[in-house]
């Protein structure tokens, strides 16, 4: 169960403040966008198309460049943040919670309710995840929340499965006996006995998909499947980069490099989280 000391000592392990830290920078960089920006990430300037980066910090300066539109490449990394980290905190909890509350019935109430989720589990599962979301997004529709959408609809089924076991795990220990001895009732030892020693877990596994949940978005915004094309986001700037890459690299490497340092950081606290919060590693 997760004490104020184990958050405090938490506090102290590098990965969970290295993590911290680089999702922080992206978060003020997503919150504070207008103010950071140095140009609109949708104006065009054509005469300064394809310009390298200039770190004079000039009026007219470009730090990272400008794309084939002569978009300022800081600025729409910078903007592309919001996109990211919305898919990511949008769709990462929403799949926590329809991934642990079935887990959770599954694992704790067993019969009929387990057979059922654990057999449309192993179902969806069956089905390549990058490639379902293409096909999710297609048919219901492009847009940031039909990119949304179909992470929740993907990836609930990689919480149940783990919070299910862990639940059956749980279930079998002493002190859910001495619940049931004392009296509580079924729903009562669920939630006051169970779930407190299962949120760690799935407050591990939350970072993990939100780093994933990055990944989709970009992997469906190069396709043309998540935002209109002129809007900012990562997956985007590293499509038309490809293009443009012998020309202007740093479209291209500019998307890749924040990209990486996003998942990294949800990673990197991840495991720093199940260092902590899991007894056996601790």
């Amino acid at each position: 169960m997760t004490t104020p000391g184990t958050l405090r000592h938490a506090l102290t392990n590098w990965r969970v403040v290295t993590g911290g830290v680089l999702l922080l920078v992206l978060l003020v960089a997503a919150v504070f966008a207008a103010a950071l920006s140095p140009y609109d990430p949708l104006d065009q300037d054509l005469a300064a198309q394809l310009a390298p980066p200039d770190w004079h910090f000039g009026r007219d300066a470009h730090a990272l460049g400008t794309d084939s539109l002569g978009r300022d490449v800081l600025s729409r990394l910078i903007y592309g943040s919001r996109v990211a980290l919305t898919v990511a905190f949008v769709a990462g909890i929403l799949t926590a919670v329809a991934g642990t509350l079935l887990g959770l019935a599954a694992g704790f109430f067993g019969g009929w309710i387990d057979a059922l989720i654990s057999r449309a589990v192993d179902i969806w599962s069956s089905f390549p995840p990058v490639l379902l979301s293409i096909i999710l997004v297609a048919l219901i529709g492009t847009g940031l929340w039909s990119v949304v959408a179909a992470i929740v609809l993907i990836d609930w089924t990689r919480f149940c499965r783990v919070i299910r076991a862990e639940t059956l795990k749980q279930r079998r220990l002493d002190y859910v006996d001495a619940a049931v001895v004392a009296g509580l009732r079924p729903r009562a030892i669920l939630w006051r006995e169970i779930v407190p020693n299962v949120l760690p877990l799935a407050l591990v596994l939350l970072t993990l998909e939100m780093g994933l949940a990055v990944v989709i978005e970009a992997i469906l915004s190069f396709v043309g499947l998540s935002i209109s094309s002129d809007a900012p986001s990562w997956g985007g700037m590293i499509a038309e980069g490809r293009e443009v890459v012998h020309q202007a690299p740093w479209v291209l490497i500019g998307a890749m490099l924040v990209l990486l340092a996003t998942v990294l950081g949800f990673n990197v606290l991840g495991d720093g989280l199940k260092q902590e919060l899991d007894p056996v590693l601790r």
